[in-house]
């Protein structure tokens, strides 16, 4: 039996020592895709494992997502892997945006080195998030480009702000065990697929 059941109490200290990547978002609906963005994550910057942080809702998006529990399923369903886990820690943590989780993971998580994950589409945008630069600062950022997103995210105000700090791809398995901030980003083939087309096709009708 694993050392630890629960994320959010960590009742013991069973994750203490490892590098872990936080993948956040509302997975309405989660896809192939995620699952193909968490696999490279786990090879690419030397993880031990990845959580899943699926979101109460996308405090810029103006119609929130489908039911947590049914998004939790559906997540659990698709991602078997010994080394990821689901976690709804946002929502019994109380936490909104990605710079108030981060700080209550590390509160909860003495010990515990975390890396954000991100496709390159939100790094373009990362300066639009709520104490944006407070994350850069937190924990080190993993990158992984997109079809189409590549030049907008090495353009962006987030890049442009923590040029100094960017880890030659070269070098990403050490992204973990970096001091923030530290950010890598790394081209992978990537699914062309989003939860916005699964949801434009009807194939995820929000209940």
């Amino acid at each position: 039996m694993r050392a630890v059941k629960d994320v959010m109490t960590g009742t013991q200290s069973g994750y203490r020592g490892q590098t872990i990547g936080l993948l956040g978002g509302s997975f309405d609906p989660p896809h192939a895709g995620h699952v193909h963005i968490t696999r490279e994550a786990l090879k690419r910057f030397g993880l031990d494992r990845v959580w899943w942080l699926v979101s109460p809702g996308n405090p810029l998006k103006d119609r929130g997502p489908a039911r947590l529990e049914r998004r939790m399923a559906a997540a659990r369903a698709l991602m078997d892997h010994p080394r990821v886990e689901i976690s709804d820690f946002e929502t019994r943590a109380g936490t909104r945006y990605t710079a108030e989780t981060i700080a209550a993971l590390q509160q909860t998580h003495p010990g515990v080195r975390f890396v954000w994950l991100m496709g390159a589409d939100n790094l373009a945008q990362l300066h639009r998030w709520k104490d944006w630069q407070e994350i850069a600062l937190r924990v080190p950022m993993g990158v992984l480009a997109r079809p189409g997103d590549r030049v907008e995210a090495r353009t962006a105000k987030a890049a442009q702000v923590f040029r100094h700090a960017r880890l030659h791809p070269r070098s990403s398995q050490l992204l973990g065990q970096c001091d923030a901030p530290a950010w890598c980003f790394v081209n992978v083939p990537m699914q062309d697929i989003s939860s916005t087309r699964i949801r434009a096709h009807g194939d995820w009708a929000r209940d």
